[in-house]
């Protein structure tokens, strides 16, 4: 006597064509990049301020013992850990399908989001032309350093934050493949009458 055999496979239609799927992908790049402008505004008003002041012929740090500038880049890493937690899962809460195209998308976005915050909260900060503000607030006046991110790998905090959060919410919250040898696993019974005969 034969086996059965299963019926043969038909490709599957439940989820986004193609197209639609670039689009998703898409839309999450731009939403989680645009982001970016909202982080790089967060730095700025949270990061610690670097005070410097001139004797009218150099510019110096006004507190040498100082961790200000170590504190600047441990805003813009923290912030980009949060970002990455918060636009994973509004990510996966929008599409918890997932597929390739948004996690890529998800990743990309995330990295060009935290390149945007970065300009974007430099833009907005101090001035960067360090000897003529020195020179407009004149000798003996602190005032603040321009904003820097000197250890550029805090760049990579966001992506990879949104990466291990995704992962780990697809994981525990997502929707599971069938198992395509459910039916050899099948109690005995459970297949039907009309096998002999």
């Amino acid at each position: 006597m034969a086996g059965h055999l299963p019926p043969p496979s038909t490709p599957r239609e439940d989820g986004p064509g193609l197209r639609a799927e670039l689009r998703e992908a898409a839309v999450v790049f731009v939403g989680v990049a645009l982001f970016g402008l909202v982080l790089g505004a967060l730095w700025l008003w949270l990061a610690p301020r670097v005070p410097l002041v001139s004797d009218s012929t150099a510019v110096y740090l006004k507190d040498t013992e100082g961790e200000q500038a170590i504190g600047v880049d441990g805003t813009f890493t923290l912030l980009g850990l949060a970002f990455g937690a918060v636009t994973a899962a509004l990510v996966f809460l929008w599409r918890r399908r997932g597929g390739i195209g948004i996690v890529v998308a998800l990743a990309l976005g995330a990295l060009l989001g935290g390149v945007i915050a970065w300009r974007f909260g430099v833009w907005l900060g101090p001035t960067q032309d360090v000897a003529a503000h020195a020179k407009e607030v004149g000798k003996g006046v602190v005032f603040d350093a321009p904003l820097e991110l000197k250890a550029k790998g805090a760049l990579l905090a966001w992506p990879l934050a949104a990466m291990a959060v995704h992962l780990g919410l697809t994981g525990l919250f997502g929707p599971r493949d069938p198992d395509p040898y459910a039916q050899y696993y099948a109690p005995q019974g459970a297949e039907g009458t009309g096998a002999e005969g």
